[in-house]
């Protein structure tokens, strides 16, 4: 972070400063960077995804999932891509119009479906993973196999890390309404 006095404005403006006369720089914010990075990945295989095989990004990882998994229920689905439940919902009613999912009944609960590739659907998914490893290959390119060796075990740490932070068990109450909202 820059602190006031470093900004390249040639007017003098400092613009939005922080506690401590540190300047924010969006640019320069991790959770910006990754959200922008992640948006720019997303896209890259959006293209790809969509010239050989029509496919959006949630459809292709719900098939991902469908396919690693078998036999599986959109929730399940949404928990293991952390994709909202709408979106997986829309997802895999589009890949049962196209003929890639099957979708019918749990056998233990009438409320909740299963998702299962159709013949279709396992040569699209078979054919779409090649394509996904030489993606990530191109990724990779861009770094040293030591940076992204590095990189892969610094994400999956955050991630491990977030989930701690992102505790969905009610914080208690102290102080007054509004304190757990702190």
């Amino acid at each position: 972070m820059k602190t006031i006095g470093d900004t390249d404005d040639v007017d003098g403006n400092a613009g939005d400063v922080c506690a401590g006369g540190t300047a924010f720089l969006l640019e320069e914010f991790l959770p910006y960077e990754m959200a922008v990075t992640a948006g720019r990945v997303s896209r890259l295989f959006a293209r790809r995804y969509e010239a050989a095989f029509g496919l959006s990004v949630a459809e292709w990882r719900v098939l991902a999932v469908v396919g690693r998994f078998g036999t599986i229920t959109p929730s399940t689905v949404a928990e293991r891509t952390d994709m909202d439940k709408v979106k997986v919902s829309r997802a895999a009613a589009s890949l049962v119009a196209a003929n890639l999912l099957d979708q019918g009944p749990a056998p233990h609960d009438g409320r909740a479906r299963l998702l299962r590739l159709t013949r279709k659907g396992r040569v699209v998914h078979d054919g779409i993973m090649p394509l996904a490893l030489e993606l990530e290959a191109q990724l990779a390119a861009g770094m040293s196999e030591q940076e992204w060796t590095m990189l892969r075990r610094c994400l999956r740490r955050l991630q491990g890390h977030l989930r701690t932070l992102d505790d969905p068990a009610p914080r208690r109450r102290r102080d007054g309404p509004h304190a757990a909202e702190d």
